[in-house]
């Protein structure tokens, strides 16, 4: 699993004209899935999230998590997350989770964290999304299962 954290003042997905998720102060989420992953890979990665301290404090510090600040998650499924460039020049996707997998980890990784008191906007999987934000910081963190979950 592979998730890219951008700490967002606002962000929003719209899909044919409509916004389907718009979240204020909080994370961007891009989020992609490999065909070994599970829920308890799924559950690692949200405690690593949500307790991610990149808020600053009263001193400037990044110090507060999101559950402190009481942010919101926009949550864009992003199968090019497993994209492979090592051969030529057209990324091979390969080593992504196929939709039969992918789609119910997502649809956890979603409630779980809604589950854990975080309000959570979404795009819509596999539809052809534009995102709009405003990265703060800009802070930027790139969470890899094989790295976290070792």
């Amino acid at each position: 699993m592979r998730v890219v954290v951008q700490r967002v003042s606002h962000a929003s997905c719209t899909i044919d004209g409509q916004v389907t998720g718009s979240i204020q102060e909080g994370f961007l989420i891009l989020v992609g899935f490999a065909p070994d992953d599970t829920q308890t890979i799924v559950d690692k990665i949200i405690h690593k999230i949500i307790n991610l301290r990149v808020f600053e404090d009263e001193n400037g510090k990044m110090n507060l998590s999101m559950q402190t600040i009481g942010g919101a998650i926009l949550s864009i499924s992003q199968f090019t997350l497993y994209a492979n460039c090592k051969k030529g020049n057209r990324p091979s996707f390969v080593k992504a989770a196929k939709p039969d997998l992918a789609i119910p980890l997502y649809d956890y990784f979603n409630q779980a964290m809604q589950a854990q008191g975080i309000h959570v906007e979404t795009g819509v999987f596999g539809a052809d999304m534009k995102i709009d934000l405003c990265n703060d910081g800009p802070v930027t963190i790139v969470l890899d299962s094989e790295e976290i979950c070792k």
